[in-house]
């Protein structure tokens, strides 16, 4: 039995190591643009477009390379929802207690919460900018780095 456990646990730190690598380059950032409300988007208004078409954000540049960095990963789970009802998330609050509390086996759920908000940017452009002000995609890659550093060796910058 623990030959089985250990066996998987290092399955798993195979597995999302190199992604997790990707996006470690990004707590530094993260973690200065926690709890911002502002600065990292702007609706363009310029060259007269408010009075023949709608305002549209502009995005901070560092939160569309970390956004684009998640998509190129196996990070990107479309069945989040899954995630969610199985695991009772519902509220921002549930989502920083799950991460709190997910360690190496409950790596899936880590990805579908960095899932819901990659995801639901791509139509809902304030997601992205609510996830880096709430502290979900700093505590996420936080946590995943935590548990692999934690069943491997440390990872740098």
């Amino acid at each position: 039995m623990e030959k089985e456990d250990i066996a998987y646990r290092q399955q798993v730190v195979e597995r999302y190591k190199p992604d997790v690598e990707k996006l470690i380059r990004y707590l530094p950032w993260l973690e200065e643009k926690s709890g911002a409300v502002s600065g990292l988007s702007e609706n363009y208004e310029d060259s007269g477009i408010k009075g023949h078409s709608i305002s549209f954000p502009v995005y901070d540049g560092t939160l569309m390379s970390f956004v684009k960095e998640v998509q190129q990963t196996g990070l990107v789970d479309r069945n989040y929802p899954y995630i969610y009802s199985r695991y009772g998330i519902r509220t921002a609050q549930d989502e920083l207690k799950a991460i709190s509390r997910a360690g190496i086996k409950e790596m899936n759920v880590l990805s579908g919460i960095l899932s819901k908000y990659v995801l639901g940017g791509m139509t809902k452009g304030r997601m992205w900018t609510e996830a880096v002000s709430n502290g979900v995609f700093l505590n996420v890659v936080h946590k995943m780095k935590e548990n692999l550093e934690f069943w491997d060796r440390p990872i740098t910058l």
